[in-house]
């Protein structure tokens, strides 16, 4: 079982680009996103911390620069964009042991921005803020070019059939949206556990001139990522995981 808990870029599985002959894929689908919608039900729990920590860490879109600094509440520290961050346990636990660090986390999956907002109240986190929007649009709209201090995107829908790779979530145009959004010395951080994906985030990362890789190769996992009970599943069953560092030079 893959570990992706998070969501990716374009269509869902059921739904053909084109064909592997050529086709060319519809214009309304060619524009660059960063999720495919998926189903799934908000418990009570998760309801209820719509309702009383929503309007205090939820950041609505809008189509303008946002003040990152009036956003966490003139929090001034450095700031990490979490793109898909599925039911946010891996992000709660990064926000408890960077508490000096500010996480701007976008999420489309309602129950899954349900279940992070259930853990800032759960555990007092004061540095986390979500928009529940496209990430493509916050970094073309909201996020200024040089604003960030990071970027983490772990386990994005790795696509396994080579006629989706397409869709994968790191691409070059991705990526250097990405790069132009970092400050000198930022740094995007990768993570999955599919081998082929692994293998073309090094390629792609690796081609982009805006960034250096931290590493020789695929990166030691940085002590804040955590183990999640999925990754220490298949770690137990043989499985492989990759994390990616690049900074921006």
């Amino acid at each position: 079982m893959n570990l992706s808990d998070t969501v990716s870029n374009d269509l869902p599985p059921d739904h053909d680009e084109g064909t592997d002959d050529g086709a060319k894929p519809h214009p309304l689908h060619r524009r660059l996103k960063s999720f495919v919608k998926r189903g799934g039900r908000t418990t009570e729990g998760q309801a209820r911390a719509f309702s009383e920590l929503g309007p205090l860490y939820l950041v609505p879109y809008k189509p303008e620069p946002v003040d990152l600094t009036a956003t966490f509440g003139g929090r001034a520290g450095p700031t990490v964009l979490e793109i898909g961050f599925g039911m946010g346990e891996a992000t709660a636990h990064i926000a408890t042991v960077l508490p000096d660090t500010n996480f701007f986390c976008c999420e489309v999956h309602e129950p899954g921005v349900g279940a992070l907002l259930k853990r800032i109240g759960e555990q007092s986190l004061s540095n986390i803020r979500i928009c529940a929007h496209d990430a493509v649009d916050v970094l073309d709209h909201m996020l200024q070019p040089g604003t960030l201090a990071g970027v983490h995107v772990f386990f994005p829908d790795p696509w396994h059939k080579k006629r989706h790779n397409k869709r994968r979530l790191i691409q070059p145009e991705f990526v250097t949206k990405l790069a132009q959004h970092l400050r000198p010395g930022g740094y995007i951080h990768c993570a999955t556990d599919w081998q082929p994906y692994a293998e073309q985030m090094l390629e792609v990362l690796s081609g982009e001139p805006l960034l250096r890789n931290t590493a020789e190769g695929y990166a030691p996992k940085p002590d804040y990522r955590p183990l999640t009970k999925f990754e220490n599943r298949g770690i137990k069953l043989g499985h492989g995981v990759w994390d990616l560092v690049f900074e921006r030079t």
